[in-house]
């Protein structure tokens, strides 16, 4: 744990006990602050009392006492409309700030004076937490003390005090950039960025706008990488090089680029500041299928190159790398059929890089629709055999594939697999692959898209169990 010491006397409040928030709480009683917190849910207030966290109501909060608000991310602060706690917090004139700005702000007072932490932020839309996963492994493999957490994996006030080898590598969603004015990595990431999260931020160009503040807040001896293939990015991109705050190196998939990072047909190659070089071929990397993660494997490249400078040694390292869960995931086969868990593809532009690896999908998605729902996939759907569809999205799915794709209403997950799995049996594939890519938001049905994906594995796993379950004596069985 990092214990934020910068509060210690002061009267401090937390409103939101899920994960980060409780995390947050607890950092903050380490360092000895005089904590407030509170949660409208009581499954997070009974983890917060097991955590022996003291809880208060919000309305007893002595709010004249309160300079520090720290919000769980997840709680609107400016859309729709702020929450009542943001809104009192304003109004009396306290700041509202989250973990990564405590994290900020625990390094600064506590540890960089002494030059003992870097800190390398990835964020965007799609690929941020393999991203993130890859540069942590990559930066283990060459003897660093990679400490990844975030967004994904540990919060980050969870992570281990800093030593002279360690690199936070963390994954930042829009919500936490928000909430951390003070966060200034050594290196930022931005993925690729397409519209999510419209409700929360209230407009595209709001979106991307939060995206790049964080990349403009990176020190300035240290650099940014930017995928530059979609339009939002390539527009930070320049503005990042116009401004000259940090060094930017592009990074782009099919597109040969005079200076910068790219990959054509797999391969990578380096032109960052030296003539283009090809480093290796990413199709050698199994666990890294497709030109998304291509990008992403692209985009650690160039994270870490300044810090481990024998390109060869990352790229060995890339193609070493196990992969994620819930991200393109091979959970299992059955005879010729492969099933592939790709659970976190919750918007349609990540369901997108999970069609455009397969030939032969059967393809499971629903759940609660994000802004634009799958017309988008128009591209892909001659890859899909046919779509089971699942959850709150199923019926606006069903007319949008209508007369392109032939698509049934499964309504829940388990219908979907069992259904799926007999059709790709019986079809006249090589290797039909059943997919679930759900192109949605898992709140409808699940606690959260992991939720959903380990529900998925564990009803591959009853299949592939049955499957090979002996048959009973007297029922055909040779014996």
């Amino acid at each position: 744990m990092i214990a934020v010491r910068e509060f210690s006397g002061k009267t401090v409040g937390v409103f939101g006990l899920a994960r980060s928030g409780l995390s947050a709480a607890r950092a903050l009683q380490a360092g000895g602050a005089r904590l407030f917190a509170w949660d409208d849910s009581e499954v997070a207030r009974k983890a917060a009392v097991k955590a022996n966290i003291v809880l208060e109501p919000t309305e007893r909060w002595p709010w004249q006492q309160m300079k520090t608000i720290v919000l769980s991310p997840g709680i609107p602060l400016t859309h729709p409309e702020p929450h009542a706690v943001v809104r009192q917090a304003k109004m009396l004139g306290a700041e509202v700030i989250g973990d990564m700005e405590l994290f900020a702000r625990a390094l600064r007072s506590g540890y960089e004076a002494n030059g003992a932490a870097r800190v390398i932020a990835v964020t965007g839309t799609n690929g941020k937490s393999t991203t993130t996963a890859l540069i942590g492994h990559i930066l283990q493999a060459s003897g660093f003390d990679a400490q990844v957490g975030g967004n994904i994996g540990k919060p980050v006030l969870d992570l281990s005090e800093p030593t002279a080898k360690t690199v936070y590598v963390l994954e930042v969603s829009s919500y936490q950039i928000e909430l951390s004015p003070g966060l200034a990595p050594h290196v930022a990431v931005l993925t690729n960025l397409s519209p999510d999260h419209i409700d929360r931020h209230g407009s595209m160009e709001n979106y991307a706008a939060i995206k790049a503040s964080l990349l403009k807040r990176a020190v300035p001896d240290g650099h940014v990488a930017v995928g530059v293939d979609d339009d939002h990015s390539a527009a930070i991109y320049t503005k990042l090089v116009g401004s000259r705050m940090a060094d930017a190196v592009a990074v782009s998939i099919g597109k040969v680029l005079g200076r910068g990072v790219f990959v054509i047909d797999g391969k990578l190659y380096d032109a960052w500041d030296q003539p283009s070089a090809q480093i290796g071929d990413l199709k050698a990397a199994t666990h890294l299928l497709g030109a998304h993660n291509w990008q992403n494997a692209a985009l650690a490249y160039s994270a870490v190159r300044r810090l481990i400078r024998d390109p060869r040694a990352i790229f060995a390292s890339i193609q070493r790398f196990p992969g994620l869960a819930h991200r393109i995931e091979d959970v299992g086969r059955i005879g010729k059929v492969r099933f592939v868990n790709d659970s976190k593809a919750t918007n349609a532009d990540a369901a997108a890089r999970a069609l455009a690896c397969f030939p032969d999908v059967f393809w499971i998605a629903g759940g609660r629709a994000k802004e634009g729902g799958i017309a988008d996939l128009a591209p892909y759907f001659p890859r899909l055999r046919k779509a089971y569809l699942i959850g709150e999205a199923a019926q606006s799915f069903g007319k949008t594939l209508a007369g392109k794709v032939d698509a049934v209403q499964s309504g829940t997950l388990e219908r979907a697999v069992n259904a799926a799995f007999e059709d790709a049996r019986a079809s006249k594939a090589d290797e039909p692959v059943v997919l679930l890519s759900p192109a949605c938001a898992s709140f409808d049905q699940f606690r959260d898209f992991e939720h959903r994906g380990d529900v998925f594995r564990d009803l591959v796993k009853g299949l592939i169990a049955a499957q090979t379950k002996p048959a009973r004596k007297g029922a055909g069985a040779a014996i």
